[in-house]
């Protein structure tokens, strides 16, 4: 698979929001790094990268991002490797004995679910549910059209929906700039795609999604709320797999998953809806920093598991003080 994030139409928009991008290269390998901060100073964040073919494609990635580091001042280096025999989760002891550590929190999902392209579109409607494939073949019928477009100023049918869904269910969403500013840099050069559902010419849901090489991802989603029963959201879906089917891609990312063996996980719900679209799970490594100025890092470690144990007492404290005040 082809990741987007690794990909140049990914760098160009990471440079129209005023950040420094690095993009280099060698025998098997490649990578796309973005210049952050957090309170340790300076890194350099390679999102589901590198990419290398082998193991010697990855160490030497591994040596070229480290220089880079060194060169620009930054502390460590953060990546999410997902190819070289390093994308499953028993890559951990390659990656530790390579002095890498696991980060924090995972940056991008450590699960991911895939349905492949890569054969007749019929097959791929047969390994849905059901009442998928009747929606995608029988929605017409209710006066539910579908459309795509590549106009950024079409941004705002999406936002407006997704405010409806936060406002309903309590979430945050990107901003309203930052995904018009992706709007403004992917959609005239064909990276980004809006497909919108609309009852009698009206939107009534929406998604984004990026193109690569080879991968179309399912990156944002909403629908009003108004027109649920309808369930637009589940044939816009296919059609969004349809069209890229049609347009050559071998594979739709439909993004993070929860863990099987955790049923109350916050992503539970829209796992069992990505699911019901046939396709296989993909375990990655995981997001893992490589210190580059060791004591540095260490520093901010110590610091950041000093924030964390004053927290949790702070939280233990409250609970034991509203306990005892609703005697």
């Amino acid at each position: 698979m082809d990741y987007f994030l690794q990909g140049p139409q990914w760098a160009d928009f990471q440079r129209s929001l005023g950040r420094t991008v690095h993009e280099q290269s060698g025998p098997g390998w490649s990578f796309l790094a973005v210049e952050e901060a957090n309170p340790a100073g300076k890194l350099l964040y390679a999102p589901y990268g590198p990419v290398a073919a082998s193991l010697p494609a990855f160490d030497a990635a591994l040596a070229a991002l480290t220089e880079l580091a060194r060169s620009c001042g930054a502390v460590f280096v953060r990546i999410e490797p997902v190819d070289a025999g390093l994308a499953a989760p028993g890559a951990a002891g390659l990656l530790r004995g390579r002095g890498l550590q696991p980060a924090p929190v995972n940056q991008q999902p450590e699960l991911s679910w895939i349905v492949d392209l890569d054969r007749d579109f019929k097959d791929v409607l047969a390994d849905m549910k059901p009442v998928n494939r009747n929606l995608y073949r029988n929605i017409h019928k209710k006066g539910v059209t579908f459309r795509s477009s590549q106009d950024p100023a079409e941004i705002s049918v999406l936002l407006e929906f997704l405010h409806m869904t936060a406002a309903r269910n309590g979430f945050k969403p990107q901003s309203d700039e930052y995904l018009s500013q992706v709007a403004r840099s992917l959609m005239p050069a064909g990276a980004a795609t809006l497909f919108i559902a609309e009852l009698d010419g009206a939107p009534i849901a929406a998604a984004l999604a990026y193109d690569s090489a080879d991968t179309r991802t399912y990156a944002h989603a909403a629908l009003d709320d108004t027109h649920r029963k309808l369930s637009a959201g589940i044939p816009l879906l296919v059609t969004l797999m349809a069209d890229a089917k049609d347009k050559g891609l071998k594979h739709v990312d439909l993004w993070g998953v929860a863990p099987e063996d955790q049923p109350d996980h916050k992503w539970a719900g829209f796992t069992a809806f990505k699911k019901s679209f046939g396709g296989r799970q993909v375990a990655y490594a995981g997001t893992w920093d490589l210190p580059v100025r060791k004591m540095r890092y260490a520093a901010y470690q110590l610091a950041r598991r000093g924030a964390q144990a004053a927290r949790k007492l702070l939280g233990t404290l409250r609970t034991e003080l509203r306990a005892r005040t609703s005697r």
